[in-house]
């Protein structure tokens, strides 16, 4: 799989022609192309060609329900001491974006997810992306977690805290719970539940980013930034 770009430009490839309204790139000459060089069209405009990364990849997974975006899926990583050791859940499936950003910094992601077309879509993206480290469920985490012993369990559910005393019982000690939630009344409800049932409250975060475009030397920021998407609430089994 490659990246091509041009001016600016993103364009995936992974077989056959690639066809652009810049022109079309024969196959014989990307499976030819090394990472860095440059191809050109019929038309004799210049593709760069990289390998295709992770983030490439997971940019072309077929999409089904909203996703957690990438600035989110950073907080999470970056604030419960998750490791290659870590042995995670990930409930509420939905496209597989947040399990397979979880499978490339832990050792083992088990995920649950109840609708039987959003699991058979994110098995087909963890294939795609060639990920081996993820075990689907489709299964009610409401109900019950089979795994013990969890480092994190990220709930990104519309009402997770039913799924409070099942997690409590599934993470070991010190081990971090996430509730990703749009609507700050969803964040009250949940932190109440948490602290009813002794987690401790670490803390409740959103995170807003402004890009900036660079055209050689002039920067200015993009008149759109990405603003709220979801509350992001931390608590600690103790």
């Amino acid at each position: 799989m490659k990246i091509l770009l041009h001016e600016g430009k993103e364009f995936f490839w992974k077989q056959g022609d690639l066809h652009s309204q810049h022109g079309v790139i024969k196959e014989g000459i990307l499976k030819k192309a090394k990472t860095g060089s440059v191809v050109k069209t019929h038309l004799g405009k210049k593709f760069l060609v990289l390998d295709a990364s992770f983030n490439d990849k997971i940019k072309h997974i077929k999409r089904g329900p909203a996703i957690i975006l990438p600035k989110d899926i950073g907080l999470i990583l970056t604030n419960t001491s998750i490791n290659k050791n870590s042995i995670v859940l990930d409930a509420g499936t939905g496209s597989g974006v947040l399990a397979s950003y979880l499978a490339q910094f832990v050792k083992k992601v088990y995920s649950y997810e109840i609708n039987k077309d959003f699991y058979n879509l994110a098995r087909k993206n963890f294939e795609f992306l060639g990920i081996n480290n993820i075990v689907i469920k489709n299964k009610d985490i409401y109900k019950k977690i089979d795994e013990k012993n969890l480092d994190l369990i990220v709930l990104d559910l519309l009402e997770p805290w039913k799924a409070l005393n099942n997690s409590k019982k599934a993470l070991k000690k010190s081990g971090y719970l996430v509730a990703y939630l749009p609507n700050i009344t969803q964040v009250q409800e949940f932190i109440k539940k948490a602290q009813e049932l002794n987690f401790l409250i670490v803390k409740v975060s959103e995170l807003i980013e402004r890009e900036w475009h660079v055209e050689q030397l002039r920067l200015r920021p993009k008149s759109q930034l990405i603003g709220h998407t979801g509350f992001l609430c931390f608590v600690r089994n103790i």
